[in-house]
């Protein structure tokens, strides 16, 4: 017989890690008011902190991850223009 796995909402994640981010009530505590095991309580205390983290990089991280973008797509056509030249070089000398 297997087990079938909970899902938790997103509103019941966040209000969970937002307790656990607070401190005012230990993690035992916590997983006793709302039934979760106390890994699971952790994880999304640590997954909320990270977003956190990203939300405030948000713009400087976003514009890096363009800017990466638009270079290998540079690269990429430089690469292929190089290509097309080599052939048309060798198509007009032979």
């Amino acid at each position: 017989m297997s087990m079938k796995q909970k899902s938790y909402s997103t509103e019941f994640k966040a209000r969970v890690a937002i307790e656990a981010i607070k401190g005012e009530l230990t993690v035992n505590q916590i997983t006793s008011k709302y039934g979760v095991h106390s890994t699971q309580v952790n994880r999304w205390k640590q997954q909320a902190l990270e977003a956190i983290k990203e939300i405030f990089m948000g713009k400087n991280n976003c514009v890096q991850k363009n800017e990466q973008q638009l270079i290998e797509q540079l690269y990429t056509q430089i690469g292929q223009m190089k290509v097309e030249l080599d052939f048309l070089k060798k198509s007009v000398w032979q």
